[in-house]
């Protein structure tokens, strides 16, 4: 809101923009031969408390997770869903190092971190933050939040100092009269930070906005045991209504955790990327996905992880890319979340003398999923499978897929892929 239309404050609202981008693809990863390591040496992050914190953290964002999930899949049954709960949790984890009253308490009960003390959750989130951020030869996997403030805003140093220390957070002082090179600016700097694979994630920057806040998760990994391209066939995949579209069909045989849940209807697979990170699809038997969507839960999980047990497979999954994109303002709101959106928010810990409120709120997840693996790497090798009947698990239907890092028990993608080809 600009300046002007708030005659009757000495102090006009001022717009706070909050941008999220989440990145998830298999494919070539053009890195050196990097032994696999965490930006931070462990051994500073690692204390008993932060980890105590993390492990309740962790079952608090999945529950969310699966909260917003349910939501998302009951106002657009039809549709494809695919965003980052963690990032957006850790963003407004961080904002609420400005917040107060009731602000800070809508945000407390809508992402469920409730009844945590303030310096656990942020100790949960610095420690969780810089486990998750790996690098290696066949993994990437980055959590940036990035602060672009106005020059004019003079942000409590309190705050500055926390959202560094605790959320490794950058902050970026720009000028926000020119609205258009500010726009581009931030974009470029989001697309340099996702290798070029988000773009233009910004459309418009409100006037009077002051302050913007961007979460970019990345990640690129190469699967543990990769497809070959030239077993990929273009096959059915069957849509809602019996109607169906031509997808490129991959397949694999190899040695899998697997089950089925005769309680819910579903078929459950785990495939493990290169490194701590999995991939869970859901395949619900036709007609059921309703009641999987909404039993799912975090018992659910722990549930689906104690049936499925290792055997051979016969894997068929479509290749595909898709991209979710949310306004958080409209999407929050069905979890009661609306006053740091409003006039009457309170951001004062941010900036005692400026009326605060989130303008624009923006999540954007792209999952792209294919045979590839590290250009030039040897390949994983055949596996030896033992002589027993495979399983045969062709996902040629809509299906759920959660990709989690196994060690910390994260979910940091969550989807329902109703139409591999986006339509």
């Amino acid at each position: 809101m600009s300046p002007r239309q708030s005659p009757k404050k000495m102090n006009p609202i001022l717009g706070l923009g909050l941008l999220l981008a989440g990145l998830l693809t298999v494919e070539s990863l053009q890195q050196p031969n990097l032994p696999l390591k965490n930006h931070v040496p462990v051994s500073q992050i690692e204390s008993w408390k932060g980890r105590r914190a993390a492990q309740e953290l962790t079952k608090r964002n999945t529950e969310f997770g699966f909260k917003l999930f349910r939501k998302l899949a009951s106002n657009s049954p039809d549709k494809n869903i695919f965003f980052s709960p963690l990032s957006i949790s850790s963003a407004f984890a961080m904002l609420s190092l400005g917040a107060q009253d009731s602000t800070l308490d809508e945000i407390k009960e809508g992402f469920n971190f409730r009844d945590i003390p303030e310096k656990d959750l942020h100790e949960a989130f610095h420690y969780l933050i810089h486990r998750i951020n790996q690098e290696g030869q066949n993994l990437k996997l980055n959590l940036t939040n990035t602060l672009f403030i106005d020059k004019k805003l003079k942000p409590q140093k309190k705050f500055l100092t926390n959202v560094k220390n605790q959320y490794n957070a950058d902050t970026v002082p720009i000028n926000f009269q020119n609205l258009e090179d500010t726009r581009r600016q931030i974009n470029d700097y989001i697309s340099e930070k996702t290798q070029g694979k988000i773009n233009n994630l910004i459309k418009n920057i409100d006037p009077g906005t002051v302050m913007l806040l961007t979460n970019c998760i990345f990640f690129l990994a190469r699967w543990k045991q990769e497809f070959d391209p030239k077993a990929t066939k273009e096959e059915d995949f069957i849509l809602d209504g019996n109607k169906s579209v031509k997808v490129p069909m991959m397949f694999r045989g190899g040695i899998y955790e697997a089950g089925y849940d005769e309680q819910l209807s579903c078929t459950v697979l785990e495939m493990p990327y290169q490194g701590t990170i999995t991939a869970i699809f859901i395949l619900p038997d036709k007609g059921k996905m309703k009641n999987v969507e909404e039993a799912i839960n975090t018992d659910t999980l722990v549930r689906w992880k104690k049936l499925t047990t290792r055997k051979v497979v016969d894997i068929s999954l479509p290749r595909f890319s898709i991209t979710g994109t949310y306004d958080l303002k409209r999407t929050l709101s069905y979890l009661g979340i609306t006053k740091i959106f409003e006039e009457h928010g309170d951001l004062t810990r941010i900036s005692p003398h400026r009326s605060l409120k989130v303008g624009e709120a923006v999540h954007k997840s792209v999952l792209k999923m294919d045979e590839k693996g590290t250009e030039g790497a040897a390949g994983s090798g055949a596996q030896t499978l033992p002589m027993e009947k495979p399983l045969s698990i062709t996902i040629n239907r809509s299906f759920l897929v959660l990709i989690e890092d196994s060690v910390l028990s994260t979910i940091i993608f969550m989807g329902k892929i109703t139409n591999p080809t986006g339509a």
